[in-house]
């Protein structure tokens, strides 16, 4: 799934040479070692913390080597990439200790957005250090790491519940539940190996643009295998990675966090080489429904995307949000806002191609025109509608008898449920075959990548959370 069949092309300013590992205040004592290395051709600032004494709990001069490698990635606009195993603060240092680690989650802080932060879990990752997974942009468990904030001692003490590490928060219940890790590794080794495949489709910092590919596969090539993908009736499964793969150079298609939230497919992709973030509905799961974890997945993504200029292609298939009670007390309206919040202020060239159904505020919030968008196009048998018929004949149609329900919807579905309502009216830039959908990403990417917007000046923005 990891390994890369093609690579990013060796003309690139960022793969041009080839260094020694220069060692940073190699001299200070702790846990925490950092170095200047290269990654698979790419210069990046490497941070160890290892478990190799006192369960590598951090010092304050451990922690002031974090703050000290989150620093000169920022300074030296260079990738940070961490190996992670700590018990915490150190408790024979007292204070000190939380001042230290305090002084590394602020530097780490100020790398978001600024250069792709990275952290391989190789070992426990407790308390204080595992905020920092939090912060980080993608993080990678191996199977035998774990990584909570409190642990069964504490969690049994304060609630009864006998519970171990593994079951708290191992990678599983990481990959799947939290959210918290962008893959699982069986070893360090491959641990490193995600972490080069990901680096490949990243620039070094935000000034920089994404490094392109080389591929031998043809922009023009079509691709009527993508619309094959679809069955015929409109509440059909399929999974929708068969369509990115046919769409995508090489049909590769390196997928993030895929067991958590798995109702939105997201990942990186390249057309004509050129590196793009993909989010898209995954009609297997959940029926390609948007929920909570599904609207924080694809908000965390699409804004990591925008920091770093990575163009976005969004693929639509969904009837809405998910129903229920339970997600509207956990706060739905909040957490569908976060997915609105990253498309609206996302600046990178941005296309959508609705496969099949894109109803109601999903519609608006996967990417829609009016959202922003570029480009927006639709496959021939696309509904775009505030909801589908037989919802819209359970409303309108209640007094009805089944026959009258029957014509209502098949009225509605012909003058509503197609693109070309849509299209009339400037919502949708074209209707298109599935077989010309690659030609028509790849002309849209060339098109755009002189693509520029002004910022207005402002502190900072106030995300939904």
């Amino acid at each position: 799934m990891w390994e890369a069949k093609h690579s990013p092309s060796s003309s690139s300013e960022t793969y041009a040479v080839t260094v020694k590992p220069v060692a940073l205040r190699s001299k200070v004592p702790g846990v925490a070692h950092v170095e200047v290395r290269q990654l698979n051709g790419r210069q990046v600032v490497w941070l160890e913390v290892t478990a190799d004494a006192h369960r590598g709990a951090l010092s304050f001069d451990a922690s002031s080597m974090i703050a000290t490698a989150a620093r000169v990635a920022v300074d030296s606009r260079l990738p940070l990439v961490a190996v992670m195993a700590s018990s915490g603060a150190d408790l024979r240092e007292g204070f000190s200790a939380l001042h230290g680690w305090g002084l590394a989650a602020r530097a780490l802080t100020n790398c978001s957005g600024v250069v792709p932060t990275i952290i391989i879990v190789d070992g426990p990752t407790v308390s204080g250090p595992a905020l920092f997974l939090g912060i980080a942009d993608h993080v990678i468990m191996t199977e035998s790491a774990y990584a909570f904030v409190s642990g069964p001692s504490m969690v049994a003490e304060f609630t009864g519940i006998a519970i171990d590490n593994e079951e708290l928060g191992g990678p599983s219940t990481h990959a799947r539940f939290t959210g918290a890790v962008t893959a699982v590794a069986t070893d360090r080794q491959q641990a490193v190996e995600i972490a080069e495949n990901i680096l490949a489709y990243i620039p070094d910092h935000l000034d920089q643009e994404p490094p392109l590919w080389d591929t031998d596969d043809d922009v023009t090539r079509l691709t009527p295998e993508a619309g094959d993908a679809i069955p015929p009736s409109s509440t059909g499964s399929y999974d929708v990675r068969t369509v990115i793969r046919v769409l995508a150079d090489d049909g590769e298609f390196l997928e993030l966090k895929p067991h958590w939230a798995a109702n939105l497919v997201t990942g990186f992709a390249t057309f004509g080489g050129q590196p793009v973030g993909i989010v898209a509905n995954q009609p297997l799961a959940l029926a390609g429904t948007l929920d909570i974890p599904g609207s924080q997945k694809g908000a965390r993504f699409v804004a990591f995307c925008d920091a770093f200029n990575i163009p976005l292609l969004t693929l639509v298939d969904t009837p809405g949000f998910y129903p229920g009670k339970d997600l509207e007390w956990r706060g739905m309206i909040r957490h569908g806002a976060q997915l609105v919040f990253a498309y609206g202020r996302a600046t990178v060239p941005r296309i959508c191609v609705i496969l099949r159904k894109s109803y109601g505020g999903a519609y608006i919030v996967m990417d829609s025109k009016k959202m922003g968008n570029d480009l927006c196009l639709a496959w021939p048998w696309a509904e775009l509608a505030v909801m589908g018929a037989g919802q819209a004949a359970a409303i309108l149609q209640r007094s009805a008898t089944p026959e009258e329900k029957a014509a209502f919807e098949t009225d509605y579905s012909e003058r509503l449920l197609n693109p070309y309502v849509a299209a009339e009216r400037g919502y949708v830039d074209g209707v298109i075959e599935p077989a010309d959908t690659r030609a028509a990403i790849c002309a849209a990417l060339v098109s755009l990548i002189d693509k520029r917007e002004s910022f207005t000046g402002k502190k900072h923005d106030n995300s939904p959370l």
